[in-house]
């Protein structure tokens, strides 16, 4: 049994979580599934396509960008999102390492 982790997660793993709970909503996983390849988004065009209000599609994205799925870019008054698909790689990469070093 590895106990040295029961206080404290290692420095590596300490966003997986985030990562993780925010890909646990189906709505937020519909928001990412939006996105073409390369596309920027604004969040007036995400709510324009969702069953939902500004307020939950808003909050859908704050935690999308909390876990560092979506990166923000501000033009004049409009906030352009897109996917940031390295940090959704990266958090695969350090699950498929700790599975593979537990086999």
């Amino acid at each position: 049994m590895k106990t040295e982790y029961i206080h404290a997660l290692p420095a590596h793993w300490l966003n997986v979580s985030e990562v993780y709970k925010a890909l646990g909503d189906d709505w937020r996983q519909k928001i990412l599934l939006l996105f073409e390849p390369n596309e920027e988004l604004t969040i007036k065009q995400i709510v324009d396509v969702l069953p939902l209000g500004r307020t939950s599609v808003t909050h859908h994205i704050n935690v999308l960008l909390d876990a560092g799925l979506l990166l923000s870019r501000k033009q004049g008054r409009e906030v352009f999102l897109s996917l940031n698909k390295h940090i959704l790689l990266e958090m695969l990469e350090r699950t498929r390492k700790y599975i593979e070093e537990e086999s």
